[in-house]
């Protein structure tokens, strides 16, 4: 039995972590980036809660188990620092709710108190997944938060802070909300400390299209400035929200459809100048017949991108991005239950009666295997559709790299991860193919070409990889997390 493992593939090199007993499948984790050196691994077992750190050999140099967090400890979010880390976490204690933080060392030794952020009085019976944490790109600015859905509104109460936790700015907004007419995307906060969210009013059969708006509370501010998106003569698919710190702008992205339950037409860019306070850009681009004859996978052209979802926004320094999406669907009993206009408004991951709802989107976040109990589901992701935009919205070139991936039970091992090495950009998904899983990397260069890399094989038999969840801890280096033999290991690849 070997305990670490090393593999040399042109310019790649992959080290794999030790396989540990108590690393199973069901176990949460959360890759932090790098401390000292050393790569660093927060993970969660039921209501075991531990940091690991691993050497450039990918050997455990410690394991810190956080034993002095309160017992049913839940919700721990990491905000990592190149001296510290910040654990932001919540439990009850009787009818009493705290969200709090506990600041740990590079070694993951307690330093000082806890310091408690806010409380909220649930009684003995209530939602107690309220508080939400999130931080912008520098890591200056730290929100917490937490939204209360009643009466037809949503209450927020909205915390921001400096680095070291310290209390900037405090307040409270309501906004009107109809459950399944309504829909929320993520929240973030930007450089500035601007709180920023979404959200796209579902149109009723007399309007004629759906209504986008961004949400914006600034520390300086005592009122919620509301941004109307000009885009009412279309139906909106999800939207995702990039915040262009470097150029100051936000850039929101959907995939559009002009008749009700319609097929996909195209892509949508809206770009918010956040320093004039004003439109930068507000741009439809039709997908044309010979895009359609290379994306898709199955039917005719005009349902092409009726299965793609967005994935990914990549900033450049000018102020253009890379968009990406994915073909992905879900099978049951042979009955198709990955629908968009089912989800989109009522989405099966998240309960309509929760008294607090947020939970970050599901994509690319790990589920535990058999964390929905259902063995039946068949999953599929396939095709990844690649667009260069102009800082002005217009897209410059497309690509496709072709893919098929099919799997049971869970999702773990589809889909795909990118990083950026000198000014190309990696994708990394499993091929299976083959009997084996293997590493498929493909480059697209700056002016959209793409390159296949020769795949990434390893010699020693049952190693797969989840590239989904990877991530990128230097210039030339990726973590990506591992399944061997039914334990949670981590390899290193360098480029």
């Amino acid at each position: 039995m070997f305990f670490f493992f090393t593999l040399c593939a042109e310019a790649q090199q992959i080290t794999f972590s030790e396989p540990y007993r108590d690393d199973i499948q069901t176990m949460n984790f959360d890759i932090l980036g790098k401390m000292n050196g050393n790569t660093v691994i927060f993970k969660n077992v039921r209501w075991r809660y531990a940091i690991n750190f691993f050497n450039d050999s990918m050997r455990l140099v410690k394991q810190s188990e956080l034993e002095y967090l309160p017992s049913k400890t839940f919700n721990v979010d990491c905000i990592a620092y190149p001296d510290h880390i910040w654990l932001i976490y919540q439990h009850q204690k009787k009818g009493i709710l705290y969200c709090m933080a506990q600041k740990v060392d590079a070694q993951g030794e307690k330093i000082n108190e806890p310091v408690e952020l806010d409380t909220t009085s649930i009684g003995s019976v209530g939602d107690n997944k309220i508080y939400s944490a999130i931080y912008s790109e520098d890591k200056k600015n730290i929100v917490v938060f937490k939204m209360q859905r009643k009466d037809e509104r949503a209450n927020f109460l909205v915390k921001l802070f400096n680095k070291d936790l310290q209390l900037r700015n405090q307040s409270r907004f309501s906004i009107p909300y109809e459950d399944r007419r309504n829909n929320f995307g993520d929240f973030f906060a930007d450089n500035d400390g601007n709180f920023v969210f979404s959200d796209v009013e579902r149109a009723n059969y007399r309007d004629g299209g759906s209504r986008m708006s961004l949400f914006i509370k600034s520390p300086g501010d005592d009122t919620l400035k509301i941004r109307r998106v000009p885009f009412d003569s279309a139906y909106a698919d999800e939207v995702m929200v990039k915040i262009d710190n470097l150029n100051k702008r936000y850039i929101v992205s959907t995939l559009y459809y002009t008749e009700r339950s319609g097929n996909i037409e195209g892509l949508y860019n809206y770009i918010y100048d956040a320093a004039a306070d004003s439109t930068f850009a507000a741009v439809f681009t039709a997908f044309n017949d010979e895009l359609r004859a290379v994306a898709r996978s199955t039917g005719r052209n005009k349902s092409a991108f009726d299965d793609f979802f967005l994935r990914n926004v990549v900033l450049k320094r000018d102020g253009s991005f890379i968009i990406t999406a994915e073909d992905q669907t879900s099978q049951s009993s042979g009955v198709n239950n990955f629908n968009r206009f089912d989800y989109l408004y009522g989405s099966p991951f998240f309960s309509p009666y929760d008294y607090y709802m947020y939970t970050p989107s599901y994509f690319g976040m790990y589920r535990p295997f058999n964390s929905f109990g259902n063995p039946n589901i068949r999953y599929y992701n396939d095709n990844i559709l690649i667009l260069s935009v102009s800082k002005t919205g217009i897209p410059e070139w497309t690509n496709i790299i072709h893919k098929q991936q099919v799997s049971d039970e869970n999702d773990n091992y589809l889909s795909f991860n990118l990083f950026n090495t000198s000014g190309e950009i990696h994708f990394l998904f499993n091929d299976i193919s083959k009997r084996d899983k293997l590493l498929s990397d493909n480059i697209v260069t700056p002016d959209g070409k793409v390159k296949r890399n020769p795949t990434l094989r390893t010699y020693e038999k049952g190693f797969e990889f989840m590239p989904k969840f990877a991530k990128q801890v230097g210039a030339r280096q990726i973590i990506v997390p591992c399944t061997y033999r039914g334990q949670i290991c981590f390899a290193k690849i360098d480029f």
